[in-house]
């Protein structure tokens, strides 16, 4: 099992920067791909960003390249999500989520376990 805890949503003006967190607890956090996912209300979680189990390679959806970056600190057990230029389609619930997968993934089933998620609001 592992227990992941996003922290450091909010409301911020288009433009700007947040840099969301997840804590993780549990089994070795090193031995998993971890993700993060975001959810329009009444759609399906989205694809966002991903970092392999070294933080060597990362993968972004379209929508953020540029503009968002992932890191992981496998001595803390955390994984970042660096969110600047923010726009108002980037208002949404950002899930942190962990995979057992060797390589980099970006489908919801790969992933099996999820954070409760925090609200990232950007105004125009």
């Amino acid at each position: 099992q592992v227990q992941l805890v996003e922290s450091g949503g909010g409301l911020v003006q288009a433009g700007g920067s947040l840099r969301l967190s997840c804590a993780a607890s549990g089994r070795t956090f090193s031995d998993y791909v971890m993700g993060w996912f975001r959810q329009y209300p009444g759609k399906e979680r989205r694809f966002v960003a991903a970092i392999s189990w070294s933080g060597g390679s990362t993968h972004y959806a379209d929508s953020v390249k540029g503009r968002f970056t992932i890191s992981r600190d496998n001595a803390k057990n955390t994984v970042s999500l660096q969110m600047n230029s923010l726009k108002p389609e980037d208002t949404a619930v950002y899930y942190c989520a962990a995979s057992p997968s060797a390589v980099i993934v970006t489908t919801l089933y790969e992933y099996g376990y999820w954070g409760q998620g925090t609200q990232v609001t950007v105004s125009s």
